[in-house]
């Protein structure tokens, strides 16, 4: 695999739940792994007050301090580098970054409060499901304190919005890439117009399951397995919660059909399904007309 892994790295918990994460995609599809630092754009300092200067040459030697220990503590396998960037906010020097580096992936932790396990929104993770023309990947709170992992299986959840076979090609890249099995979980059930009976609902899923994994089989190479499985429940959250997940599995979703073309826009069905995710989330962004979950 080209390109690399892209961590947004701060020295707390969350950012020692995204470097885990970063660590166990990059083994896994062989990409390198770079953990970026942002702080305030070098720009907006006024050279001529030297406490202000002399404050922000501490900021950065302290940076690339904690930048040095978290790589020293990485897998020693992996390629790893440490990287100090500036920006007008956290998130937009990760942007930069990733296209910097070619990225494949921006990986980032959950807020801080978040229940072990669970993801929960901060303003940086917010923003880049806002803005972002790279895939995004969410850790839950603690993936540092589980076990390192290798990526067991991918999923991806798909729905009948137009647009869905750009998150089924990027699902397929990277099951392929891991040589593990993909597994497509429909949410027709959740993404039909409202007002069909459960026996349309049922012919639709059926034939949308279909058609999905005769796509991914397509897409595969032959030493790659894919399945399809209904999600079944009352609501997304219930769906969610009663699918069976592999430690270290990831799932990927489509950015919202709202989200400008190669941007994210986290939607409705991906913010639902957030709640009660006990695995990763990868948001891919929207390059065709529109996403596949939203």
């Amino acid at each position: 695999m080209s390109g690399s892994i892209v961590v947004g790295y701060t020295a707390t918990d969350a950012g020692a739940d995204a470097a885990a994460l970063g660590a166990r995609l990059a083994r896994s599809l062989g990409a390198v792994l770079r953990l970026v630092i942002v702080l305030p754009s070098e720009g907006t300092r006024n050279a001529a007050v030297a406490p202000e200067r002399a404050y922000e040459d501490h900021l950065r030697r302290q940076a690339t301090q904690w930048l040095e220990e978290a790589v020293t503590g990485l897998p020693q396998e992996l390629v790893r580098t440490g990287h100090v960037r500036f920006g007008e906010s956290f998130a937009e020097g990760l942007i930069a970054a990733g296209e910097e580096f070619g990225a494949r992936l921006i990986v980032v932790g959950a807020a801080g409060g978040s229940l072990f396990g669970r993801h929960r929104l901060g303003s940086v993770a917010s923003e880049l499901l806002h803005s972002s023309t790279i895939p995004v990947a969410l850790a839950p709170a603690g993936t540092s304190t589980q076990d390192d992992h290798v990526l067991p299986r991918v999923t991806v959840a798909v729905g009948t919005r137009p647009g869905a076979e750009n998150l089924l090609d990027e699902a397929a890249a990277v099951a392929g890439d891991a040589h593990v099995a993909l597994r497509l979980v429909s949410l027709v059930p959740f993404d039909v117009p409202p007002g069909l009976d459960t026996g349309s609902i049922r012919l639709v899923g059926d034939e949308h399951s279909r058609e999905v994994l005769a796509v991914a089989q397509g897409l595969l190479p032959e030493t790659v397995d894919a399945s399809v499985q209904e999600a079944h429940g009352d609501t997304v959250e219930d769906a969610v919660a009663h699918l069976d997940w592999l430690p270290g599995e990831i799932v990927l979703v489509g950015s919202s059909r709202l989200a400008q073309p190669r941007r994210l826009f986290l939607g409705s069905t991906a913010a639902k399904m957030l709640h009660e995710l006990p695995v990763p989330m990868i948001v891919v962004p929207r390059t065709r007309a529109e996403a596949g979950v939203r």
